[in-house]
């Protein structure tokens, strides 16, 4: 404290505020492809001012509505490769052939000014991301059936279906290690629960307790 004329102290600038100590919160989306993942992340941020994206790299295919440097990084595998030895990776897999990596120093960094990061990620990264930071929180979308996402992923016009299926089996068998399960099942009612869970995620955290 620093004196004052008239008796009353002031806070030193260097004292630090409830605030100053707050450090974002690792939120870890996942769940099968075609479970509405993007649909609902994208909602959250654009109403949500305390929250990030991270983009992820990829060596698959840009589709058309895509954009580099928006939804992911979009690199070769040489590329990527030289990334995984130098370390670029805070976890990276390599799902239906293609190589996805989510950047280490950047997520660090964002966290350290106090927003909260999102990733979108599948389920192996996931709990790849969680054994390496227990800060993490991790959130399942679950489809309300496998029919159902074999209809959403046929209408996205994604080939070979059957095949991911025992992959999106052995996903939703894995959902007992997140933290938070939201059957995507109506739009609205998941997402009115993904934000109830994300609320419940600051409101445990309080950002304190971050990689």
């Amino acid at each position: 404290m620093s004196n004052n004329p008239d008796g009353k102290g002031t806070a030193s600038p260097a004292a630090a505020r409830p605030d100053d100590l707050r450090k974002g919160v690792l939120i870890v989306v996942s769940g099968p492809s075609g479970v509405g993942k993007s649909t609902l992340i994208d909602r959250f941020l654009r109403e949500d001012g305390r929250s990030q994206f991270s983009i992820s790299y990829t060596t698959r295919q840009r589709r058309v509505h895509e954009i580099d440097g928006k939804d992911y990084h979009f690199v070769d595998e040489r590329t990527f490769e030289s990334m995984i030895a130098k370390r670029h990776f805070l976890e990276w897999e390599k799902v239906h052939g293609n190589l996805y990596g989510t950047p280490r120093a950047e997520i660090l960094a964002i966290l350290q000014t106090g927003k909260d990061i999102i990733l979108d990620i599948d389920v192996k990264g996931a709990i790849n991301i969680s054994g390496q930071c227990a800060a993490a929180r991790l959130i399942f979308i679950e489809p309300p059936s496998v029919e159902e996402l074999i209809c959403r992923l046929s209408l996205r016009g994604e080939k070979e279906i059957e095949t991911r299926m025992k992959r999106v089996e052995e996903e939703i068998a894995r959902k007992g290690e997140f933290g938070y399960t939201i059957v995507n099942d109506d739009l609205e009612k998941a997402y009115g629960r993904f934000r109830k869970a994300i609320d419940d995620i600051r409101r445990q955290d309080n950002g304190k307790n971050n990689c």
